[in-house]
């Protein structure tokens, strides 16, 4: 046999608290611990097992500056261990001993003097650092920017 239940607030009407004390006990979300996520922090009792376990939740980490043109690079390392997986992948040529790399081909904007360049290469880019730019003509090869680079510009008063 079922037996019919009334609702609480059905039973607390007109009773103006329905129950609770003063109604200032109620108001607010102080009264709950916060709003969202809060109590997650770092007192004992409060921790939440979920963000405990992210090692990332509390503190600042690293920064995102807005609209920058991110630059692909990559090194003079890269080809000299490489060169002759790209020609056999047919993302480079070889032409009289030479190597033919176009750096926008494999994804790239700049290229970078990091390591040793002992064989003969050409690059095609669109932008190239002073010292890749010397290790290439020092190994016989050319580089073609099709960008021209910003001068670097000496702090005043450094006038020699």
């Amino acid at each position: 046999m079922t037996t019919h239940k009334r609702k609480k607030v059905t039973k607390y009407r007109g009773s103006k608290t329905h129950g609770c004390g003063s109604m200032k006990k109620r108001r607010g979300a102080g009264n709950r611990g916060g709003r969202g996520n809060a109590g997650s922090g770092k007192r004992a009792d409060q921790k939440k097992p979920s963000f405990s376990n992210d090692p990332y939740y509390f503190g600042k980490y690293g920064f995102i500056k807005k609209n920058q043109d991110l630059v692909r690079a990559v090194s003079l390392a890269y080809f000299e261990q490489k060169i002759n997986k790209l020609v056999s992948d047919r993302k480079a040529m070889v032409h009289g001993g030479a190597y033919t790399v176009d750096l926008s081909d494999l994804g790239f904007d700049k290229l970078l003097g990091t390591g040793r360049l002992t064989k003969k290469v050409n690059f095609s880019c669109e932008l190239a650092s002073v010292g890749a730019i010397e290790k290439v003509k020092k190994a016989g090869g050319s580089i073609n920017v099709r960008r021209a680079q910003r001068e670097t510009v000496e702090p005043k008063g450094q006038e020699g």
